[in-house]
């Protein structure tokens, strides 16, 4: 039977959008509360009603990233998320973006390792609308798409790579570091980017394998978050998308375990000051100790009296900035952290100081003011995100599909206030003390800036 379309139209008269609800009792435990259904097709609905605005989001996850590419293919991903925006059977390009300006809303799309995200947020009459858009790409895109299209984002995706890495300073890095730390054939073994020669190879036949292949209702899971009722949007996606079919089953095996070895990388490039780059292997999100390497990172550089920043660039003035970070994904992590040094400083005075703070928090743990002040901060910020439908959206899409509970908020916070000094201090010394990639990034002839591989743990 042929795919059946629902004009927007349709969709204006299925939907009626809620009133607000008579406030909740307080309670002590956070809850975003949520309802969670699966269409025939596999389409998996989240709603979350917010009625404090009369604001609304959906965001869309498909369960696509470049961690799903193949070598040879690196960037189809993030290749294929500019294509979504270049019209539909329905919506011809440039509809989709004008319609939802004339509606008030806005919208945009992200991809990384494990998925790709598409968002709308405006008020909530727009809701169906949305809807209609949305539904309209995923089950009608490809009789729009031709080698024409396929080439003019390539090109913006080479231009997006010239501007992020092959032009801007340090921009190698991102070249260099995956393939150091992750084994070859990894799926975090190449950047989200993709390189030059990959991109170039894709082709219109990719685009639509890609396509059949990932962009299917069994493989999305479409949040929306903000002043709308339950069951309105229940009738309005099903009369959406249920004529959808359904795409193959996708199976992802797991990544060989592998042991990760001390590695030394020097690279020149155009650039005034010499940069260390640190890179551990660590743990997947919301692994059982992703929450202390959270800590961690703010211990390390989060506020002005962190251990880093405070030995780095102000009691020692050693380094102009430096950042950590816990990069926790689906199937795997990685914690690094980036010391640009100040004028005259050569890279091996910056590896010897963070090694220092690195050994002292592992043998000594964080004071129990600085561990207050980090699970604060962390807090703070937690709550903060909370105040925005469009964050809580991509939030619960986020935990659906990492934990497969969307109202996974108290836990996370939870995980979080329960990090403690021993945690600290064992995380650190496990995956921090530890055989690592260092990447020293120097001004053109320059090298003997670069950090030296003697004293790498």
């Amino acid at each position: 039977m042929p795919v059946r379309h629902i004009p927007v139209s349709s969709l204006l008269a299925a939907m009626a959008l809620a009133v607000p609800l008579a406030a909740q009792a307080p309670s002590s435990r956070l809850r975003v509360p949520v309802t969670v259904d699966t269409l025939p097709n596999g389409l998996t609905l989240i709603v979350h009603e917010d009625h404090s605005v009369p604001t609304v989001a959906t965001n869309v996850w498909f369960h696509v990233g470049s961690g799903d590419e193949k070598p040879g293919r690196t960037g189809f991903a993030h290749l294929f998320e500019h294509l979504m925006f270049m019209g539909s059977q329905h919506a011809p390009y440039p509809q989709f973006d004008r319609l939802l300006e004339s509606a008030g809303a806005s919208n945009n799309g992200t991809t990384n390792n494990d998925r790709t995200s598409y968002y709308e947020w405006g008020p909530s009459n727009a809701t169906p609308l949305m809807l209609w858009l949305e539904a309209d790409r995923m089950g009608w895109l490809l009789p729009t798409m031709d080698s024409a299209k396929v080439d003019a984002q390539r090109e913006v995706v080479k231009n997006e790579r010239r501007q992020g890495v092959d032009n801007q300073p340090y921009g190698i890095a991102e070249d260099l570091l995956a393939p150091a730390l992750y084994p070859a054939g990894h799926p975090y073994s190449w950047p989200v980017i993709g390189s030059m020669a990959d991109l170039s190879a894709a082709s219109l036949d990719d685009v639509k394998d890609f396509f059949r292949r990932y962009y299917a209702p069994n493989n999305a899971v479409i949040v929306v978050a903000g002043a709308v009722r339950a069951d309105s949007v229940r009738r309005a996606v099903r009369q959406a998308f249920a004529d959808i079919p359904r795409g193959p089953a996708i199976t992802r095996p797991a990544p060989r375990a592998f042991a990760p070895r001390d590695t030394a990388m020097v690279a020149e490039d155009q650039v005034q000051l010499p940069r260390l780059y640190l890179a551990w292997h660590a743990v997947p999100q919301y692994h059982a100790d992703d929450a202390a390497l959270n800590v961690t990172r703010y211990l390390l550089t989060g506020a002005r009296n962190s251990r880093l920043t405070s030995a780095l660039v102000y009691d020692q003035e050693l380094a102009k900035d430096v950042y950590a970070s816990n990069d926790s994904k689906k199937l795997d992590g990685d914690f690094g952290i980036i010391a640009t040094a100040r004028p005259g400083i050569a890279l091996d005075a910056i590896r010897n100081a963070i090694d220092r703070e690195l050994r002292r928090l592992a043998a000594d743990g964080p004071t129990p003011r600085e561990l207050e002040q980090a699970r604060n901060a962390i807090e703070s910020g937690f709550l903060n995100r909370l105040e925005f439908v469009n964050a809580k959206a991509e939030q619960l899409n986020e935990y659906y599909y990492f934990t497969g509970t969307p109202d996974y908020f108290q836990r996370d916070l939870d995980r979080h206030r329960a990090v403690t000094t021993d945690d600290i201090k064992r995380v650190v010394s496990h995956y921090l003390v530890a055989p690592r990639v260092m990447l020293s990034i120097v001004p053109k002839g320059r090298k003997e800036l670069a950090a030296t591989r003697e004293g790498v743990q």
